[in-house]
């Protein structure tokens, strides 16, 4: 036999009730905290994804170019440091010889015969 107690009615009718206003209760606080988030990102100064990637693109390419100016400077820079022999330093490292020569065949002088 199943008795109805008009007790656990209105509890189960009370629960019942207190369930449908927390799920009311848990939309309404997620929808402000929704609504005040979109306002605080609308208030900062954000930029849009193609903002973004128009910015990054634009830097990746000026480090390459950055990068492919340094190799440049270092290879200029290495050239320069080589010494390069001007014709005046060509000249003067051409005279001592010469003048060694020169001076070896005035110092020979023939052997006494004896």
């Amino acid at each position: 036999m199943q008795t109805r107690n008009p007790l656990l009615n209105d509890f189960a009718d009370l629960m019942t009730d207190a369930f449908g206003a927390a799920q009311a209760m848990g939309e309404e606080a997620r929808s402000v905290f929704r609504a005040r988030a979109d306002r605080m990102v609308a208030e900062m100064d954000l930029v849009t994804r193609e903002e973004f990637d128009a910015v990054k693109a634009a830097l990746d390419a000026s480090q390459d170019e950055v990068a492919s100016l340094t190799r440049r400077l270092e290879a200029l820079e290495a050239a320069a440091a080589k010494p390069k022999p001007t014709s005046r330093a060509k000249a003067a490292a051409a005279q001592p010889k010469a003048a060694s020569k020169a001076g070896a065949s005035k110092t020979r002088t023939p052997k006494a015969k004896s």
